[in-house]
């Protein structure tokens, strides 16, 4: 009777939709979890995550969860998690895209999950790093290390909504740093990110990782923008 009343009160939304959500329902109803467009990236045999760093990044595996495209219900999970404060939505959504990959043969042998890192600067006035987040739900279902201090962004830089894909690379270009290299020599690491546009800022991470011996690199994501 308190949860209805409290209900009456602060009611219960899907973050996706807006429709109200079920006892059961975690902020995503079961409609809009079963129908959001999901990439399923991993199955096909000429991956767009994976063409996307065709001749610029040698990967092992990428794939993102989810289809983006604007005024979706998929960019509504991401400004929740991005603009509303909603770390538990990333996680949440972590633990739902592990379970999904949990039988991906080439995600068996990883030794991190490396979240794209956020400026101090950044991470201060948002509390929290919406990757790192989406990379705790996916740790707890891959059961994989997440770590947050390998990859540090030292430069603060301007958002990339807005930019075309010449200076999304210019603005993120040397911005990464490895803090220690012998950690990461023979590891295979996965870039945790939220969203992939035109891949600048995981080119950008790539290059600093790239030059550590015999290290091995996959990508995930939230979401994959659709062009």
């Amino acid at each position: 009777m308190l949860q209805d009343f409290l209900a009456l009160i602060y009611p219960r939304n899907c973050i996706a939709c807006g429709n109200s959500l079920f006892k059961h329902e975690e902020q995503v109803c079961n409609y809009c979890y079963t129908n959001l467009p999901k990439t399923h990236f991993n199955k096909l045999h000429k991956n767009p995550v994976e063409e996307l760093f065709y001749g610029r990044i040698q990967l092992v595996f990428a794939t993102s969860y989810y289809l983006f495209h604007k005024k979706s219900n998929v960019q509504a999970l991401l400004h929740a998690i991005k603009y509303k404060g909603n770390k538990q939505l990333a996680t949440l959504l972590g633990n739902w895209f592990g379970n999904y990959l949990r039988d991906e043969k080439k995600l068996m042998h990883v030794d991190f999950l490396l979240p794209v890192p956020l400026h101090e600067k950044k991470l201060k006035q948002r509390g929290y790093n919406q990757s790192e987040e989406f990379a705790i739900g996916l740790s707890q279902k891959l059961e994989v290390e997440t770590n947050n201090s390998l990859l540090i962004r030292n430069a603060f830089t301007n958002t990339q909504t807005k930019k075309s894909k010449y200076e999304r690379w210019e603005n993120v270009e040397y911005v990464f740093e490895v803090t220690d290299i012998e950690a990461l020599k023979n590891k295979h690491v996965v870039l945790i990110d939220d969203v992939i546009t035109t891949g600048a800022t995981i080119e950008a991470c790539c290059d600093v990782l790239q030059k550590i011996e015999g290290i091995k690199i996959s990508v995930l994501s939230i979401a994959f923008a659709v062009k």
